[in-house]
């Protein structure tokens, strides 16, 4: 079926908070916002918190011993759309976040019939939260990795909110969303479900 602009869409997100389950979660909060916000351009999904599993340490698709990550690849794969959602750490994406680009790595070992990655034509966006300023750093970095390993990256590919510096306010903590970051959220959303579309229509060329 050839898509076309009611052509339904499917998106996980990745949840790279340190915390698992059932700890609140800024991350995870925007993330569920993402995820909202995409289903009003026909994108159904939903949030996958790593730390609740047992993502191995490693480079390959599966390193075996109870991982949890070939589950989470066969979601990825049949899936159009990725978002990762990470904190700020010391000034970088988390160390979950780290592992997910790692494990994502081996995706440039594996290929379909015509010699494209099975990453191609799949769109990834980020989300990032934190209480210090490096937003942009920290999704240039998972932008980089994330082309790297196949995906596309719309427009405006990242959603983000910092706090003021050197206090303890949460995302999850304000009694509103600042419509800032609401409206990057949708900018971020029609960008992303538009390029996936584009994507499904027409795929990348053979390697």
């Amino acid at each position: 079926m050839e898509a076309n602009e009611n052509t339904p869409l499917r998106a996980v997100a990745l949840v790279c908070t340190l915390s698992p389950s059932p700890s609140p979660s800024s991350s995870e909060l925007l993330a569920h916002q993402t995820l909202e916000a995409l289903a009003e351009h026909g994108v159904t999904g939903k949030a996958i918190r790593i730390a609740d599993l047992d993502v191995k340490c490693g480079v390959k698709t599966d390193m075996g011993d109870g991982d949890a990550w070939p589950d989470i690849r066969e979601t990825i794969l049949g899936t159009d759309i990725l978002i990762l959602a990470t904190p700020i750490w010391l000034g970088h994406p988390s160390s979950m976040a780290q592992r997910v680009i790692e494990r994502l790595n081996a995706e440039l070992g594996e290929s379909d019939d015509e010699g494209r990655m099975l990453t191609y034509g799949k769109v990834a966006a980020v989300c990032v939260v934190g209480n210090e300023d490096g937003a942009h750093h920290v999704s240039a970095e998972l932008f980089q990795g994330l082309n790297d390993c196949g995906f596309t990256l719309p427009a405006n590919a990242v959603t983000y909110w910092v706090g003021e510096a050197m206090q303890g306010t949460d995302y999850q903590d304000l009694d509103k969303t600042p419509e800032k970051t609401a409206a990057t959220t949708r900018t971020l959303t029609a960008n992303t479900a538009h390029l996936a579309r584009r994507l499904k229509r027409n795929v990348y060329p053979p390697s």
